[in-house]
């Protein structure tokens, strides 16, 4: 008898010589979880600690290809319209462009170095658009759409990652692909849709650590020369947590908010490493692997660290930075490694104190509070003029999330905190802190301070709002566990497959009645004015 700790629970399990039948792949599990010529696992510890390990699968590479290539065609068509800078595209390309002049963000009115709050990484990305097509609306734009397509694919191996489905993978792309909220940030200049890519792919990167974790310690498992006995944890290089480390670095620098994820990812991989130790029968999980775990944190941290400086280049090389000389100007020494990183700490300083104080009312701010609710979508661009074969005419570019899509969120996440109590369910809590470190933070300033914000702060929150809908969609379609087969179980999920497809099928179809407000396309006043739902909140 082997004793195994699974979820909680402590079972004695008989051991068992794995067989050509077991080293096959079940139909309900990805092909490369069998055991063969390995001994002595269990079978509930190996289905516990099983991944999907084949990831060259045909069919969800294909889906993944055709939606990624969906989502491009509808971000890159028509870039270039609206013409001209559009909503906060009058900082954000004009500084890139000078970044390329001189490395810095520059005042040009003045003569002067710019005083900016953002770090320069979203920057560098939208100089190299201006580089490769001009100081023009596709130069400008097409990084922004290269980040927005990028997301969804992300996100379809993240969600086949975690449901082992390529139906569920399939829609978690084509949700995305097919809201207005990403479409509309993927389209125009600004720093959040870089945000957004760097945070998934951050937590993609620490999904890949988990399965990487828990392969080695099955491996080690199966290499016992006693079955009998207490598995050790075994040495593991974390390549992927590293890897997290330094995408989560680039985060930084493309906005300081991405901070806000930090303890909530960090607490994240500690617990999958703990609860991989458990489910392998490890003895004190918790213990067992925790200077190991903490190590190499510290090391995935010094490397968010490094990559985040690493953005400040252009102001590291340059002598014309803000208070790139800072120390000198005020008579104070400025030794040639510190003194920069006193100058740059000096100016992180005054810009915290910038964001801090920014309670300025502005018409189109609104609260986190309305946010999933479509409160108050932000309007980037608005024309009365044209001809529509109307007496009055329209075009706007209105950040507004698919309506369908977007108020689904909230009973999605009611449904996933029942499902992740009721099934003790990892995805359900992982998917769950995405969520709350995405939004909490940003309910916690606006009742501190009121602080000035916008809608498109909650995009790092958009991909595990619709891995929530995804995963609700997976469970009804998914009979109760221990509900026998047969015509009962088969139609649970006809019912529910047919559920979940007229859901995804009312949400493109609310995405194509609204596409004209998301690309700036010219209604008629009265066409426009119908899709204003909510009235003048939406105007």
């Amino acid at each position: 008898m082997v004793r195994a700790f699974v979820d909680g629970g402590t079972y004695d399990l008989p051991v068992t010589t794995a067989t050509a039948a077991e080293a096959a792949p079940t139909p309900d599990a990805p092909a490369g979880t069998g055991s063969a010529g390995r001994r002595g696992v269990p079978e509930l510890v190996r289905r516990r600690l099983a991944t999907v390990e084949n990831g060259l699968d045909p069919y969800s590479w294909l889906v993944t290809a055709v939606i990624t290539a969906l989502a491009a065609v509808l971000r890159l068509t028509g870039i270039s319209s609206p013409r001209g800078l559009i909503f906060d595209e009058k900082y954000y390309p004009t500084d890139a462009w000078d970044m390329l002049q001189r490395g810095v963000e520059w005042n040009t009115e003045t003569g002067e170095p710019a005083f900016v709050v953002h770090p320069p990484l979203g920057k560098w990305l939208i100089a190299v658009g201006e580089l490769a097509f001009g100081n023009n609306e596709l130069g400008w734009r097409f990084p922004a759409a290269v980040a927005g397509t990028l997301m969804v694919l992300i996100l379809i191996r993240v969600a086949y990652r975690m449901f082992r489905s390529v139906l569920l993978a399939g829609t978690a792309g084509l949700l995305m692909t097919l809201d207005g909220f990403q479409l509309v940030l993927s389209r125009t200049s600004l720093l959040d849709i870089f945000l957004g890519l760097f945070i998934l792919a951050t937590f993609a990167a620490l999904l890949l650590d988990r399965d990487h974790y828990r392969r080695r310690l099955l491996r080690a498992l199966e290499d016992s020369p006693d079955p009998g006995s207490t598995p050790k944890v075994p040495r593991i290089v974390p390549w992927w947590l590293l890897v997290a480390g330094v995408l989560f670095g680039l985060a930084c620098g493309v906005k300081w908010s991405a901070l806000f994820f930090l303890p909530f990812l960090g607490g994240l991989a500690l617990v999958w490493r703990v609860q991989a130790r458990r489910s392998a029968g490890v003895r004190r999980p918790v213990v067992a692997g925790i200077v190991g775990d903490v190590g190499w944190g510290l090391l995935s941290f010094v490397l968010t660290g490094i990559f985040y400086l690493a953005s400040w280049t252009g102001w590291f090389v340059t002598d014309s930075g803000y208070f790139r000389h800072y120390r000198q100007a005020n008579g104070m020494d400025e030794p040639p490694i510190l003194g920069p990183l006193l100058n740059l700490l000096h100016y992180h300083s005054v810009a915290y104190n910038f964001h801090s104080g920014l309670t300025d009312r502005h018409p189109n701010q609104s609260w986190p509070w309305q946010w999933l609710l479509l409160g108050r979508p932000v309007p980037f661009y608005w024309n009365g003029t044209g001809t529509c074969g109307a007496g009055k005419c329209a075009r706007e570019v209105l950040l507004l999330g698919t309506p369908i899509l977007w108020w689904s969120f909230l009973p999605a996440l009611g449904a996933l905190v029942w499902f992740g109590i009721a099934r003790r369910d990892w995805r359900a809590y992982a998917i769950g802190t995405g969520v709350v470190a995405g939004l909490l933070p940003w309910f916690f300033y606006a009742v501190k301070d009121g602080r000035t914000m916008f809608a498109f702060y909650a995009l790092p929150a958009l991909p595990f709002l619709i891995l929530a809908v995804v995963y609700v969609l997976g469970a009804i379609m998914t009979p109760p566990q221990g509900t026998a087969a047969g015509p009962a179980r088969t139609d649970r999920q006809l019912v529910g497959t047919v559920v979940a497809g007229v859901y995804v099928l009312a949400v493109a179809l609310c995405f194509a009645y609204f596409f004209p407000v998301f690309v700036g396309q010219l209604l008629t006043h009265e066409g426009w004015s119908q899709r204003m739902w909510l009235g003048n909140r939406w105007v």
